[in-house]
């Protein structure tokens, strides 16, 4: 097994907190979604194309399942990019503290969307992450090439 550092050991956790959130925001999402279809009396085979169904399910229901969803999108990206410095040995204070940035403010954004959703909020939270996330694409870019 390859020794890591401090800092490499550090953005492997941010991965693993992402991956939490993800599976806080599954719970969360089929903890409503399943009580709200049965609510609407909807059946399950009706939900095969997502979106069907969403003008009989509450706002509330569909914001968890939305941000559930978009923690497929960049977070993938962040992934990626976090393994590729740890693989490089790029691992530094920096990347760490990105990395870290940018799981807070997903965790802040996935909350915000969740619960009062006000868009202007969390566009901010998602271009923070996205500067975050940037940092740490744009630094081991030019760290490794």
């Amino acid at each position: 097994m390859m020794q890591l550092t401090a800092d490499a050991t550090q953005m492997l956790h941010a991965i693993l907190a992402m991956g939490l959130l993800s599976l806080v925001m599954f719970l969360w999402m089929y903890a409503t979604r399943l009580p709200a279809f049965s609510r609407a009396k909807l059946d399950p085979q009706e939900a095969m194309h997502p979106g069907t169904y969403h003008d009989r399910i509450p706002s509330e229901v569909r914001r968890v399942a939305d941000n559930y969803n978009h923690l497929f999108e960049a977070p993938t990206i962040f992934y990626a990019v976090t393994i590729a410095i740890v693989l490089l040995g790029l691992a530094d204070p920096l990347h760490a503290w990105c990395a870290w940035a940018f799981v807070a403010l997903r965790v802040l954004h996935s909350i915000v969307q969740a619960t009062v959703n006000k868009v202007a909020l969390r566009f901010a939270l998602f271009a923070l992450s996205w500067i975050a996330m940037g940092t740490m694409i744009v630094r081991a870019t030019l760290a490794s090439f």
